[in-house]
């Protein structure tokens, strides 16, 4: 269209078209209207609201059923029909695929087409923006001053035709194309008068029967007006809108939208949700109208409002505030207030452009966002890391997916009751479980090995008999407190049961009920996390779930092959308990570290049993305390069967063995020796000596060994090898292994606290500290809540996830783009609309307006240039003409 002249005659045949409709709507109007002030007062009376005719307006060509009509518009209707029935009245019918074809034209926000139906920059420009408009004007009657009776102009034939211009109109503006808003706001037709006028009005008679057109018509008059205020920066269309809507009205049409979904029959159009976008309409005004704003209010909070108001001035105490609540009216349920249903529903965000520029945007909480459970909240909250610039949006965006799978989940588990019914109360379940645990064990503890014969005689006793009354008593003081829950209660019927049961039967009774419980917990659990539906590869990866699994099996071992199994279970504690997961992560985390570092341990081991082999053999000498009735020496390890044989028979008497293998004079009587024997006799049992006595000793090795005298010669040797034990394995090795497990536990514990801090001094997704909402209009509670709060964001994920995407608005279009680019740039970062707006226009509100009037400047330079190009053009023809001129007078005045 812009390379190719012939556009030119091509917007001129639109241009015609839409034109010779609206000159055919005008003239179709004006006769109706003219006849019906024509008629005498008391025919003109309400129709009947059982009839089902239509008030008189034209039909659409091709239409040959007659309806019939109330008596005092019959007339019209004749009228009408006689107007109607020329050849003309194709080209109102023509104008439905006409403006459809000019809204396909800027789908997707198609800034450059929607730029070009305005204004073609050829010699005869076609503003087709504003013939649309002004069609919607004729179309509605508002030229012949029936403003208010659009149900005199609007019936069930020609009510799509409407749909449909208001669809194109609405097509015009989103993106944001701010020429074309500009130009249907400024409209000199009634066109904003009329758009409104659809809102707040019933169109009757066609709501009486087509109630589903009506709200269609209504639901896109909204999303017009919303698409004339997007991305916007000031308030002319808000404020030029807000004259021609009624506060008070507007909240009304849309409580009557909220309680008309009751009445809703098989209708594809829901009341509720065209009440919603009414109501986004009236919040997005209410930023420029505080009476709006006060009205939209639920009265909920209003009463809440007055009664710290009261509260405020008169200083009441706390006992009387609650005393003049009780005694006020009774509050309207959120249910059944709509104000405080579409308050709940709807949320806002800020969002980032491209031009960097900042943007709140309101939108509708998707029905499916209900389902993200309380658990999955606090551990996203908690759980998410920060990038290497602090942020945790990366995290939060990268878990959407998931957290939108689990959101479907957790709806279809709506649809199965009884799983639904265990799932909500996992936290339970995991509770009793832990409790049953720890009572089995404890029975364990107290009686194993149990005989049943004397198991019950150890309870019967008046003391025990004591016992069980005063836990039944504490048991029913704890129910009415509701502090120390039913444990006492238990306690004393696990006493009963061993009384009349005995242990073995209890035990098994507290096993299965354990089994059970743990099963319910892992069905719970699968419910929540919709572990089966993602796969067995996933299901195998789950490590919580595999946990669970490992639980029951634990759980049916100490049941059927043997109760001690029972004490593994008590490792729940750990899973349960976050210091002390971090106790085991703090060995975990590092362990690489601490691997090497044994390591090292290791080797320095064994060349410290390498050099104790060689040169201090008679040195490792240990006392040993052998079994009672045992007095066979056994083999050393490592140490042949002959070397054992031949120790035995030299322990006696002889003094000199001579053998293959050199062994000392025995000097001590044999009761002595039999408590004494040789560990370094093989390397394998000098590096097990070593390995077991010298890192468990305090002083090392040294500690075990025999103590020298100064008179030896290896004396020296003797001493510097027990010091450098001492210093080497003991002081460093092993201290380095335990600082490494220590300042991972104070990492963690830092890394937790400075957590919890960022947790509750910094906003989730801007990364703003609470120190920055100091003295400003808006608190730091506030802007977590209100402004960045990170449910919000996540619902907007979900919203542009399932919304059609022709249905996008402008910022819906952008966000959608840049999800499926995985870039992030449209999240605040370091920044807040209230923070702007609190330090003034702000610098990207200067640099917006410095470039604004810089393209105005540019154009303008560019519109004078050319107008100076055709002055000179025409100076140059002047000249020559004048010259030809001169040329003639000078030849006319030679020949006289």
């Amino acid at each position: 269209m812009t390379s190719d002249k012939k556009s030119e005659r091509f917007f001129k045949v639109l241009h015609d078209r839409m034109k010779r409709a609206q000159q055919e709507t005008k003239s179709t109007v004006a006769v109706n209207m003219s006849d019906l002030g024509s008629q005498p007062h008391e025919d003109r009376e309400p129709a009947d609201p059982t009839a089902k005719g239509r008030v008189a307006s034209f039909s659409m060509p091709g239409s040959s059923s007659l309806y019939s009509l109330s008596p005092s518009l019959r007339r019209g209707h004749e009228v009408g029909e006689r107007v109607q029935s020329n050849e003309m009245g194709m080209s109102v019918l023509i104008m439905q695929p006409i403006l459809r074809f000019l809204q396909l034209l800027c789908e997707n926000h198609n800034r450059d087409l929607q730029n070009f139906l305005r204004c073609q920059n050829n010699k005869t420009n076609y503003n087709l923006v504003c013939e649309t408009l002004q069609f919607l004007d004729i179309m509605c009657g508002s030229t012949t001053g029936g403003l208010g009776l659009l149900g005199l102009y609007i019936n069930e034939d020609n009510v799509g035709l409407v749909i449909q211009t208001l669809e194109t109109l609405t097509e015009y503006c989103q993106g944001p194309c701010h020429e074309n808003q500009t130009c249907i706001v400024t409209h000199e037709s009634n066109g904003i008068d009329i758009i409104t006028a659809l809102i707040l009005n019933d169109i009757s008679p066609l709501c009486k029967y087509r109630m589903d057109l009506v709200l269609q018509l209504k639901d896109n008059a909204s999303k017009l007006l919303l698409a004339l205020m997007e991305s916007r920066h000031d308030s002319e269309n808000a404020e030029r809108i807000l004259i021609s809507l009624r506060p008070q009205e507007l909240v009304d049409v849309i409580k009557k939208a909220y309680l008309q979904e009751e009445e809703r029959e098989n209708s594809e159009v829901s009341p509720r949700e065209v009440g919603h976008n009414i109501y986004i309409l009236a919040l997005q005004l209410s930023r420029h109208n505080k009476q709006l704003q006060h009205l939209l209010k639920p009265v909920k909070r209003i009463q809440e409002e007055e009664a710290e108001g009261i509260s405020s001035m008169l200083s009441l105490n706390n006992k009387q505030l609650s005393q003049m609540l009780k005694s006020s009216p009774p509050v309207q349920e959120e249910e059944e207030d709509p104000l405080a249903y579409y308050e709940n529903h709807t949320s806002q965000i800020e969002i980032v452009r491209q031009d960097r520029s900042m943007e709140q945007i309101v939108f509708p909480v998707p029905g499916i966002c209900q389902f993200l459970t309380e658990e999955t909240k606090h551990r996203l909250f908690t759980t998410t890391e920060q990038d290497e610039q602090g942020s945790k949006v990366s995290d939060f965006f990268d878990q959407s997916s998931f957290l939108h799978n689990e959101m479907e989940w957790q709806r279809k588990l709506r649809s199965m009751p009884l799983i639904y019914w265990f799932s909500r109360r996992m936290t339970l379940w995991g509770s009793i479980s832990f409790n049953l645990a720890v009572f089995i064990n404890i029975i364990i503890a107290f009686f194993y090995p149990y005989v049943e014969s004397t198991s019950t005689g150890a309870l019967d006793s008046p003391l025990i008999w004591l016992l069980f009354w005063i836990l039944i008593c504490f048991s029913i003081t704890a129910l009415f407190t509701k502090r120390y829950s039913i444990r006492p209660l238990i306690v004393a019927l696990i006493l009963r049961s061993i009384y009349y049961l005995g242990i073995g039967p209890t035990l098994n009774i507290l096993g299965a009920l354990n089994l059970t419980n743990k099963i319910v917990f892992v069905v719970s659990f699968v419910g929540n996390r919709g572990t089966f539906i993602r796969g067995y590869k996933a299901m195998v990866m789950d490590v919580e779930f595999l946990y669970h699994v490992g639980y029951i099996l634990t759980s049916v071992l100490g049941l059927f092959a043997h109760e001690l199994f029972y004490s593994i279970l008590l490792f729940d504690l750990i899973y349960r308990e976050e210091t002390l997961f971090n106790v085991i992560k703090s060995v975990t985390r590092n362990g690489r570290s601490i691997l090497l570092t044994a390591l090292l341990a290791l080797i320095l081991v064994y060349l410290f049993s390498i050099v104790g082999f060689l040169f201090l053999k008679d040195d490792f000498i240990l006392e040993v305390d052998p079994l009672p009735g045992n007095h066979s020496r056994a083999s050393p390890l490592g140490m042949p069967h002959g070397a054992a044989t031949f120790m035995g028979t030299c322990s006696g008497d002889s003094i000199d063995c001579v053998s293959g293998v050199s062994m000392p004079q025995v000097l001590e009587e044999d009761e002595e020796l039999d408590n004494t024997e040789r560990a370094c006799d093989t390397l394998l049992m000098c590096i097990v000596t070593v390995m077991n006595h010298g890192l468990r000793n305090g002083g090392g090795v040294g500690d075990i060994l025999r103590k020298p005298s100064k008179d030896e010669s290896l004396f020296p040797a003797r001493v510097v090898y027990d010091l450098l034990f001492f210093f080497i394995v003991i002081i460093i090795v092993l201290n380095l292994i335990f600082g490494v497990i220590i300042d991972t536990f104070a990492d963690l514990r830092s890394e937790k606290q400075k957590k919890e801090e960022i947790l509750k001094t910094t906003c989730f997704i801007c990364g703003l500290e609470r120190d920055k909402f100091d003295n400003k209009t808006v608190s730091f509670e506030e802007h977590i809540k209100f402004e960045h709060n990170m449910w919000n964001y996540l619902y907007f994920i979900v919203l542009v996830r399932v919304k059609n995407k022709t249905d996008y608005t402008g910022p819906e279009s952008y966000v959608a783009q840049m999800i499926k680019n995985k870039n992030l740039d449209w999240f605040p970062r370091m920044r807040a609309m209230s923070l702007v707006s609190n330090e003034g226009e702000g610098e990207q509100n200067e640099i917006r307006i410095l470039q604004d009037k810089l393209n105005s400047t540019m154009k303008l330079v560019s519109y004078l240039t050319a107008q100076l190009n055709e002055l000179k053009e025409q100076m140059t023809e002047q000249r020559k003409r004048r010259q030809r001129l001169g040329f003639v007078d000078v030849q006319n005045c030679m020949s006289r």
